[in-house]
């Protein structure tokens, strides 16, 4: 299973569109991956909601680390599911992140990460 965070597609679509825009994909090989992207959010994904838990412990995380505010969210929304998941005796989650700083803090707080400009 695949856990997302809410806001995650937003940034999806803006990082493929801002490369897009930057040079880096063709007009047509961005919309071809949003299309994608959208369809495997339908059906292979699990919407981690951002509500006034997830948001406090992001700005704790914020504070802690000095993250981005999304990155925050993100990492909040990654530590819910790790925990839930040990709750049941399930394999933890691997956070799949290129963002350093978001990479750092998740190893920190004990995920495991993986950064897919490695490989």
């Amino acid at each position: 299973m695949t856990y997302i965070a809410q806001i995650a597609p937003v940034e999806v679509v803006s990082a493929i569109t801002r490369r897009q825009r930057g040079g880096s994909f063709s007009l047509t090989d961005a919309q071809a991956a949003i299309i994608h992207f959208r369809s495997f959010i339908k059906t292979s994904c699990r919407i981690v909601p951002i509500d006034e838990i997830l948001i406090s412990q992001a700005m704790d995380l914020a504070e802690k680390y000095a993250l981005r505010g999304y990155d925050a969210v993100q990492l909040a929304a990654a530590l819910e599911v790790h925990n839930e998941r040990l709750a049941f005796g399930l394999s933890t989650p691997t956070l799949i992140s290129s963002d350093l700083a978001l990479n750092d803090a998740a190893t920190a707080e004990g995920l495991t990460i993986d950064d897919p400009n490695l490989h």
